[in-house]
């Protein structure tokens, strides 16, 4: 058995309504909020917001993109330093979350943020972190990772335990106001994350693949229900533990292929990370199958236990075309020229995909330029 080590992450706080005092989970003193637009338009911060407000000054943040910003995370850190924030909340999907962690952390520590980039650089201390899901997908608020565009189009990852918040706070209802695309796409971005973790050429070990393995079969079992049944709040807290799980497996077996591929789309195309990952999914699971055949093989019961009596090799195609089903089922079945991609950009996105060697070096097998470019033809 080789020897590994793992990291637990944030303390977790879960339960319907748990969102209702936040309180208990803040220190004394001004606060930060990190949140963005569209979840104002849909009312969802209202709540958490005036439960913060009774004991504490809060100043919120919402201009948080979809794909977040460096320059966002400098304008939110002049905020955190304006009111001498004592804390940060960072509430949404994975773009809120990974402003409010890089803050938080530049925040405490005094560190320049052009410091940061990469694994391991992050080594000082942030100021008290809460984070609070409104989407189970990202997992973001189980990572020790900040993902931002930098400049027009180039993503860069920071990548420390520093970051990791102190608490995670789970509550489903506050997942049940999305858009029906929102859940889908977030949903899928979760099952990426158990699947690249489980597969991962580094840091894989006993601990990641049981998260990775219950991760998967909570997001598979209910990612229909959620999206046909908004308000199945028993369906969406499955989900929401399956997001977090996946998130826990990844921080420590970090993901791979799916994703370096996902994160030009998003630089160049503004697509939406969950749907890049199903985009480009089926691609990095074929171009795996020689090495991953066994291992895509064992989870490919946790996706459709029907799949059990067979062989190794048909268990692990069926991993493939049962994945290929759910995203169908759940709306998610576009090609890349549905959103915006033509035979024009893949020389563009071959070479972008090439610049994520972070992700590139746990992939099961190696992707050249060609082979990235190979699998954006067959994505179109």
């Amino acid at each position: 058995m080789t020897s590994y080590t793992f990291d637990y992450g944030p303390k977790v706080v879960g339960g319907l309504g748990a969102s209702d005092d936040l309180a208990p989970h803040v220190p004394e003193g001004p606060l930060l909020f990190v949140t963005d637009a569209n979840l104002r338009a849909l009312g969802l911060v209202e709540r958490p917001l005036a439960s913060l407000r009774e004991r504490h000054d809060v100043a919120v943040f919402y201009d948080v993109q979809e794909d977040p910003s460096e320059a966002s995370v400098l304008a939110a850190l002049d905020l955190a330093r304006e009111v001498g924030a004592a804390g940060v909340v960072g509430f949404g999907g994975g773009s809120p979350m990974d402003v409010a962690k890089a803050v938080a952390y530049l925040h405490g520590s005094g560190d320049d943020i052009a410091d940061i980039y990469g694994v391991g650089f992050a080594e000082g201390r942030g100021v008290p972190l809460l984070l609070i899901p409104t989407t189970a997908g990202t997992g973001s608020e189980a990572t020790p990772i900040s993902i931002l565009t930098v400049g027009e189009t180039e993503k860069k990852g920071i990548v420390s335990p520093a970051l990791y918040a102190d608490t995670a706070l789970l509550d489903a209802t506050l997942t049940t106001g999305l858009p029906r695309h929102v859940t889908a796409a977030t949903g899928i971005d979760a099952m990426v994350h158990a699947i690249e973790a489980f597969t991962s050429r580094h840091r894989k070990n006993p601990m990641s693949d049981a998260l990775a393995r219950e991760a998967l079969r909570l997001l598979a079992a209910n990612i229909r229900a959620v999206c046909d049944t908004p308000d199945d709040l028993s369906a969406r807290d499955a989900m929401l533990r399956g997001s977090y799980l996946a998130g826990v497996a990844f921080a420590n077996a970090p993901v791979a292929g799916v994703h370096a591929l996902a994160y030009p789309l998003g630089g160049h195309f503004h697509v939406p990370h969950g749907l890049s990952n199903a985009l480009m999914l089926p691609q990095v699971l074929a171009h795996n199958m020689s090495e991953a055949r066994d291992l895509y093989a064992e989870l490919a019961v946790e996706v459709d236990p029907r799949l059990a009596s067979l062989g190794t090799q048909a268990r692990a195609q069926g991993l493939v075309e049962a994945l290929r089903q759910i995203a169908a089922d759940i709306g998610l079945s576009p090609k890349l020229v549905d959103v915006g991609v033509s035979a024009h950009d893949l020389d563009l996105l071959a070479d972008e995909a090439m610049k994520q060697e972070r992700l590139l070096v746990n992939n099961p097998v190696p992707i050249t330029r060609a082979d990235a470019r190979r699998m954006y033809e067959a994505a179109l």
